[in-house]
C-alpha cells in the first residue's frame, strides 16, 4: 500500500526554488531514504512533507487523503510526525516531558497507549529511561538525538521522517542509530530518511532517491544505488 504520495512538488524560498518538480511515493512499511549533497533539497522536501514549508506547485496525499493544505499538526493527528534536523529538543524540560509533548494530541492516555509507547520508545533508547528526570539540553548530542526519535515516535505514527539522525555522532553511535531505525521498520512504522551517510543509509534502504539542486536525478533500490558508479563516486567515498 503507498502511504505517501509526492506530486509534482515544487517549493520556493522567496525567488529562489529549492524544489523543482519532484515526484515519489513511501509504500507502507518500508524505508526510503533521500540523498544527496548540502542544499540538494532534501530536508525542504522534509519540512514541506510535515508542513513547515508552503507548496508553490504540486500535492502532498498521505494515507489516501491530500494534505498539501493541512496544519503541522493534522498531519501529526493523521499519523505524520518528524524527527527534524540538529536534534531540537525542549532544553529545559525533562526526558519523560519532552516524550510527553510527543504525545501531546493524543486521546488514548487513560487506556494506557501512551505509557505503552513510552515504554516502546525506553526499549529502542534504554539511555532515555536511565535519564528520564534530566533536562534535554544537558545531554550530550547523541543523548538528544535519541530523544528526538523517541519524542517523534510518541505521537504514535505511521510515518516518521528522519531528517539526519547520525549528523555529528561518533561512529558507535551512527551505528547503534542505524540499528534502531531497522528496528522501528521491524515493529511497523514507516521510515523516510534524509542521510548524508549514504553509505549506511542505502544499506537499509528499500527504496532511494538521489537528489541534486532540488530535483530527483536517480532512483532505486538501495542495494541497486550503492553499487551504481556514480552514487558511490559522488556520495559513498568517505562514509562511515
Amino acid at each position: 500500500m503507498t502511504l505517501l504520495e509526492v506530486e509534482n512538488l515544487s517549493v520556493n524560498y522567496g525567488h529562489i526554488e529549492a524544489i523543482r518538480d519532484i515526484s515519489f511515493s513511501v509504500e507502507e512499511g518500508t524505508i526510503t531514504t533521500l540523498i544527496g549533497a548540502n542544499g540538494a533539497g532534501k530536508t525542504t522536501t522534509l519540512k514541506t512533507i510535515s508542513g513547515l514549508r508552503p507548496v508553490r506547485a504540486g500535492r502532498i496525499v498521505f494515507d489516501g487523503q491530500d494534505i498539501t493544505n493541512a496544519k503541522p499538526f493534522e498531519r501529526v493527528k493523521m499519523g505524520l510526525t518528524q524527527s527534524p534536523e540538529g536534534r531540537r529538543v525542549f532544553p529545559g524540560m525533562t526526558v519523560r516531558e519532552n516524550l510527553d509533548m510527543g504525545a501531546l494530541l493524543r486521546k488514548d492516555r487513560r487506556s494506557g497507549g501512551v505509557q505503552e509507547d513510552m515504554e516502546r520508545v525506553f526499549g529502542l533508547f534504554p539511555r532515555l529511561e536511565e535519564r528520564i528526570g534530566q533536562l534535554g539540553g544537558t545531554m550530550s548530542g547523541g543523548e538528544q538525538q535519541m530523544l528526538a526519535i523517541g519524542r517523534a515516535l510518541m505521537a504514535r505514527p505511521k510515518l516518521v521522517l528522519l531528517d539526519e539522525p547520525s549528523m555529528g555522532l561518533a561512529p558507535k553511535l551512527i551505528q547503534q542509530i542505524f540499528t534502531i531505525i531497522d528496528e522501528i521498520k521491524a515493529q511497523g512504522t514507516t521510515v523516510l530518511l534524509v542521510e548524508q551517510n549514504a553509505n549506511q543509509a542505502l544499506k537499509r534502504s528499500d527504496v532511494a532517491h538521489v537528489l541534486e539542486t532540488g530535483e530527483i536525478v536517480k532512483s532505486g533500490t538501495g542495494p541497486e544505488l550503492a553499487v551504481d558508479p556514480a552514487v558511490k563516486a559522488a556520495y559513498l567515498g568517505g562514509d562511515v
